[in-house]
């Protein structure tokens, strides 16, 4: 009789559990940062001079201009960007664009927290932060640029998905495609260098492990997708997955802002294959109408976004919501100490560090962030909604 788990899913299961117990015990993250971390800091002093150069040009028209353009490869346009891709009936595109996007995330936020280089010091720098997004940003360490990496990725992903649903594009309008995206990314990357975010070596680096994450994607997505859609035992796998991955995590040298956004992304990713695995055959295969076709015209592209947005945002609130209520009265019942570092009001403040505190001296189990499962909950409601 044939296995109900495949062979291969325990096999990696097993390996990212071996890895993370290995990891911790040698405490491989502090090894590679002082290997490491010394030479990259030592880049964006030298850096400095090449920023300061280009913020000779500082204006008014310029501060908006890659403000504006920072904010349309930062988290909030993704949120709002990636529903539009299957409302669109684009659903491969839109689950290969999520999983990229998580894993690019996740790589990404890993070396910065690893490597914890700073961003280049202001002053001398001015340093340009117009939105919440951005400000949150400049709170995480420098080396990998995201905005670069995900760039890179996305806007390449795009490329190869446009070239492939069309084999018979005029090479002209593939060079004019090809050229504009690498203007966008190169845009990007001076944007931040400009803005004071990140220094000649943070570009470099996401330019790199974009190209490197790319061309690796590009080899192995099909695979992916036809698990996602077609495979045995998807959703248990993908749910102890997630929750490997919240502890396959470096520790920072200082606490950052990285490891709630690789949450968010590990909640929306569960939420996008567990909600396509369930429902591929009725709303996501491939011969669903398309955007711009007669069985699916402007008017009902904009019906199903009207309708859309106001719904997973509802569903957001109220799966945040559910999860402040369960997840504390959950750990309570199976005995796990938990904390929460602003979500649940009972679970801050001086009493509960307190209680924290007592549990460690007197050699207890470390209490765990309530808020972390909150998170990843409430995106993977949005997302599967």
């Amino acid at each position: 009789m044939e296995s109900m788990i495949p062979t291969w899913q325990v096999l990696f299961l097993v390996g990212v559990f071996t890895w993370i117990v290995g990891s911790s015990m040698f405490n491989d993250t502090h090894k590679v940062r002082s290997f490491v971390q010394p030479w990259v800091s030592r880049c964006v002093v030298h850096g400095t001079p090449t920023i300061l150069q280009i913020q000779k040009y500082q204006h008014g028209f310029w501060d908006a201009f890659f403000s504006g353009l920072s904010c349309v490869v930062s988290v909030p346009f993704y949120t709002g960007f990636l529903p539009l891709l299957f409302w669109s009936g684009h659903g491969k595109l839109a689950r290969q664009m999520t999983l990229l996007m998580a894993f690019c995330d996740y790589t990404g936020n890993c070396i910065k927290d690893v490597v914890s280089a700073p961003r280049p010091k202001s002053p001398p720098v001015r340093i340009l932060t117009a939105t919440k997004d951005e400000k949150e940003n400049a709170l995480e360490y420098g080396l990998p640029s995201s905005h670069t990496l995900n760039t890179i990725c996305l806007s390449g992903y795009l490329l190869h998905y446009i070239f492939s649903c069309h084999e018979n594009i005029d090479a002209s309008y593939q060079v004019a495609a090809f050229t504009f995206a690498c203007l966008f990314v190169g845009l990007i990357g001076l944007g931040r260098i400009y803005l004071g975010m990140h220094s000649l070596i943070d570009i470099l680096g996401g330019l790199i492990l974009g190209l490197t994450i790319l061309a690796f994607w590009l080899q192995v997505h099909e695979y992916v997708d036809n698990f996602v859609i077609l495979g045995k035992n998807v959703t248990s796998f993908w749910i102890a997955l997630s929750f490997l991955s919240l502890f396959a995590y470096p520790t920072p040298q200082q606490p950052t802002p990285s490891f709630e956004f690789h949450t968010a992304f590990t909640g929306v990713t569960l939420g996008i294959v567990t909600g396509v695995q369930q429902t591929y055959h009725q709303y996501h295969h491939e011969n669903v109408p398309r955007v711009f076709t007669p069985n699916l015209g402007i008017p009902a592209f904009a019906g199903r976004t009207l309708i859309g947005i106001p719904t997973i945002l509802l569903v957001k609130f109220c799966s945040k919501a559910l999860a402040k209520w369960i997840l504390p009265i959950t750990a309570s019942a199976l005995g796990i100490p938990v904390r929460s570092s602003g979500y649940v009001t009972a679970l801050t403040g001086p009493l509960a560090v307190k209680k924290s505190n007592e549990v460690k001296q007197s050699g207890g189990q470390e209490s765990f962030d309530v808020d972390t499962g909150i998170r990843l909950l409430q995106y993977a409601g949005l997302a599967w909604s």
